[in-house]
């Protein structure tokens, strides 16, 4: 599907660990199979980079504690001791064993204790990067390489790396109650994953397994979707970063998000042209200037028209129905 990483939850709330641990434990919530390692091993053959989640704030085994709101959530965050060693041994015993790239704390940790997991973690895997969710509620001055919002997307472009994470649908793991009617389209996850890039983000897609460790028919169908599409458009994606703006509107109501890589910028139509033009408010190319969509062959005729860009899409009997169409611009807009 073009992943490029991978983070797998190690331990989430309920407090069972996907590894077998030499911390000591609480009794049937540890796996005696080593699935972070094989699944560590599988990641990395294929060129992927590991990240690990692990559930600072809260654990079940330790505390049950009622959510109803975020006051509570930040109340039911553990502070005793007894925890904080036994989180502190788990995340050194995870650094020491995988290497991950990445560490993924989610909803909050004992106070005072994060720092020194970092330093930990950064002695020993000095290009990893570490996630915003070791502070929930106010740990001042915590030190973090990228943000996570959930389930949402900017509406501008953010110069500090972050991350969107979301499900296919409205859960985080299998629902045998997902259909169509509420899981991400193909469309939607394509024009999702474009808006982020454009406003210099990432997309952490959860996928939940079934007991025997299968996908689902409809969680497959939108990540072949996804990887159809990056095979014809990765150049815009990949290795890209943000241009000035992250979006437009043409004139003819379609939506656009930019991208630039290599020194050429990629305008990306969220919608289906119906016109043989598209009109670009606001881009000025040098005269010789060459325009192309990825996926099609030949270069594009284009006008200039003031600040106006108005390029000449190719027929179509040669452009194939997509979620989204490419227009490489192979120099940058004076």
């Amino acid at each position: 599907m073009g992943a490029r990483y991978v983070v797998l939850t190690t331990k989430h709330h309920d407090g069972f660990l996907l590894w077998p641990s030499k911390t000591r434990n609480q009794p049937g919530r540890v796996a005696t199979r080593d699935i972070v390692g094989e699944l560590t091993q599988a990641v990395r053959k294929e060129g992927m980079r590991m990240g690990v989640y692990y559930s600072g704030g809260l654990d079940w085994s330790f505390k049950d504690t009622t959510i109803t709101d975020f006051n509570t959530l930040v109340g039911a965050i553990i502070q005793e001791k007894a925890y904080s060693d036994y989180a502190n041994a788990h995340w050194r015993e995870l650094i020491d064993r995988y290497q991950p790239s990445i560490l993924w704390n989610d909803l909050g940790y004992p106070i005072g204790q994060a720092n020194e997991i970092m330093a930990y973690f950064y002695n020993r895997v000095p290009d990893g990067v570490v996630n915003d969710r070791f502070d929930v509620g106010g740990q001042l001055g915590l030190h973090f390489d990228f943000s996570t919002p959930e389930y949402s997307q900017l509406t501008q472009i953010e110069p500090k790396k972050w991350e969107s994470t979301r499900g296919l649908g409205y859960s985080f793991g299998y629902n045998q109650n997902d259909t169509d009617l509420n899981v991400i389209s193909v469309d939607e996850l394509v024009d999702l994953f474009v808006d982020i890039v454009s406003k210099n983000g990432n997309l952490l897609l959860n996928i939940g397994p079934k007991a025997d460790g299968s996908i689902s028919e409809v969680q497959l169908e939108r990540l072949e979707g996804l990887g159809k599409w990056l095979d014809v458009n990765g150049k815009a994606i990949f290795g890209s970063r943000y241009w000035i703006r992250a979006e437009d509107l043409t004139t003819e109501r379609i939506r656009v998000r930019y991208t630039t890589n290599k020194g050429k910028l990629y305008a990306i139509l969220l919608d289906e042209p119906t016109f043989e033009k598209v009109t670009i408010p606001g881009i000025i190319l040098p005269k010789k200037a060459n325009i192309t969509m990825l996926g099609v062959g030949g270069t594009l005729e284009w006008q200039q028209y003031g600040q106006n860009l108005s390029i000449t899409l190719p027929h179509k009997s040669l452009v194939k129905k997509s979620p989204a169409y490419t227009l490489e611009i192979g120099c940058m807009p004076l």
